[in-house]
């Protein structure tokens, strides 16, 4: 049932953005810039708490999981060390994924060339 909760809460999610991507004139860059704003505001509402709960790993597929990450370090730096915890604790938890992504990103573009 894991499996099933995941692939419904994944697939909403995808199919959400593929709906904004088709109807709109967003591009990729500005809807992913919203899902993880969504992320945030769903946790900051206490809602992605809920989808954690509905589908477990799946949650954390998506962009929007992303937002909730940057929210939950952000609120818990403040809590520790007021607005300068705001500030300096928000990249603590996503920062294995940002220096991966760069590094993978990188490596991607010695070993192979971009077509026009």
């Amino acid at each position: 049932m894991i499996y099933i909760n995941a692939f419904i809460l994944v697939g909403l999610i995808s199919m959400i953005g593929q709906l904004i991507l088709d109807n709109t004139k967003l591009t990729p860059g500005h809807i992913t810039s919203l899902f993880v704003c969504a992320g945030a505001i769903l946790s900051f509402f206490g809602i992605y708490e809920h989808l954690i709960n509905f589908s477990k790993i799946g949650s954390s597929i998506p962009i929007t999981s992303f937002g909730n990450l940057l929210y939950l370090a952000a609120y818990e730096g403040f809590k520790t060390k007021g607005i300068i915890g705001l500030f300096s604790n928000m990249l603590v938890t996503t920062s294995a994924g940002i220096s991966s992504s760069v590094i993978f990103g990188f490596l991607v573009s010695i070993f192979f060339k971009s077509k026009d």
